[in-house]
């Protein structure tokens, strides 16, 4: 496996630059080659926003690595698909760690014999702060993008990244204090999905888009993006369902599916539960369309629940992984909160229900109430607006001319030798 890995970046990294007849900026090779790897969608749409900045600013670099959609459309050639990488939580990486590893040891034999101008590394830490590691050490710079997340769990993982990254691009504003105490250069970057998302989203429109009458009430479900995801929260959440429906006939739903795979899971889960009446869309993709159509969300931890915040909508947080991992994480924890929103809030702004306590019942009881709640939904829309502004910057901008200092810094020095 590693033999032919490693022949496939052989082949990829070899291939010729793109010609390009603008002025480079100084100390920067106008071709300079810029690696980068993501391992999830998360990864995938941050690094995007930050490949969007550096091809304005390096229209003749290379981009190289591991990514998807978002990174192949400012340009990246991406080896091997993004699902290579994908895997759940702890111990869900188990049965991929050999190929797994075979792909980082693979390109970082590559990344070493190939030295390019920086390596960026999206989010993943479990894959690039490692291939980061070796990296340094060789003298070649990284930059990692975003923070694991210290502040919340595993805060011995600093000693790590100060030997890792040569340059942190922090996405939340306490963030930043965290690294700049411990010795790691660092710059806040503010978060590119609250530049994507509107500071007012149009709600009506977002229904018409999907066929949905502007005056029903619309519940979104999103059990998340990976398969590891849904084979622990599409069942309960497909219960939830069941319960809001018999509650309420009315209601609509909304799916947001992130692949074929992840439809034919959910699609069975509501065949066996006897929904076929019930009004639940499946949408390819287009969450954030679900999301701005809603009246209330049903989450499951991660990203999203910030999309959630930044649409200003009512929600409800779940968490559910295979036993192992819970019994290990839930002592790991630093604070109260897992979802985005009650952290940046540093309350429970939105309800959170883990592990056990995601049932179909509690959760379509928590769902109901944050329907229902108009005091409720006033007070979170002035909470989540105030969180959209704290997290707005030019982020591209922001991050390009971060990663550009790193690249001229290392270019500085070498030519001083």
């Amino acid at each position: 496996m590693v033999r032919r890995t490693c022949a496939l970046f052989a082949t990829f990294w070899k291939r010729p630059a793109v010609a390009s007849s603008a002025d480079a900026l100084a100390n920067v090779p106008a071709n300079a080659t810029v690696a980068l790897v993501a391992g999830e969608v998360s990864g995938d749409m941050l690094a995007g926003r930050l490949l969007a900045g550096l091809r304005a600013r390096l229209p003749g670099a290379r981009f190289r690595g591991i990514g998807g959609p978002r990174m192949i459309e400012q340009g990246m050639v991406s080896e091997l698909p993004i699902e290579a990488l994908a895997v759940g939580r702890m111990f869900e990486i188990i049965p991929r760690y050999r190929a797994i590893k075979a792909i980082q040891t693979a390109l970082r034999e590559r990344l070493l014999a190939e030295r390019p101008a920086v390596f960026i590394g999206a989010d993943y830490p479990l894959f690039n702060l490692g291939l980061e590691m070796a990296l340094k050490a060789a003298g070649i710079p990284t930059v990692h993008f975003v923070s694991p997340q210290i502040w919340a769990w595993r805060g011995g993982r600093i000693n790590k990244i100060r030997k890792a990254v040569s340059h942190m691009l922090v996405i939340f504003p306490f963030e930043e204090e965290i690294y700049k105490a411990a010795g790691v250069p660092v710059t806040y970057i503010g978060h590119p999905l609250a530049e994507m998302i509107p500071l007012q989203p149009d709600q009506d429109a977002a229904r018409r888009a999907l066929g949905i009458a502007v005056d029903a009430r619309v519940v979104t479900v999103m059990p998340g993006s990976r398969m590891a995801e849904l084979k622990y929260l599409a069942a309960p959440f497909v219960g939830a369902v069941k319960l809001l429906a018999a509650r309420d006939p009315g209601l609509r739903f909304i799916v947001p599916m992130a692949g074929e795979k992840q439809r034919a899971h959910f699609n069975e889960l509501v065949a066996r539960a006897g929904l076929g009446d019930v009004g639940i869309l499946l949408v390819e993709g287009r969450s954030h369309e679900a999301i701005c159509a809603a009246d209330a969300v049903l989450v499951a931890s991660g990203t999203a629940t910030l999309e959630v915040a930044l649409f200003k909508k009512p929600m409800v947080i779940a968490y559910k992984v295979m036993a192992a991992s819970w019994h290990v994480m839930r002592h790991m924890g630093y604070q109260p909160w897992i979802g985005l929103p009650n952290i940046l809030a540093r309350e429970f702004v939105v309800p959170e229900l883990l592990q056990h306590a995601a049932t179909p019942q509690a959760l379509a009881d928590a769902v109901w109430i944050q329907l229902n709640d108009a005091p409720n939904r006033l007070r979170l829309v002035q909470r989540f607006t105030d969180m959209h502004h704290s997290l707005l910057r030019n982020s591209a901008e922001e991050s390009a001319a971060a990663v550009l200092r790193v690249i001229q810094a290392s270019s500085s020095s070498r030519a001083s030798l």
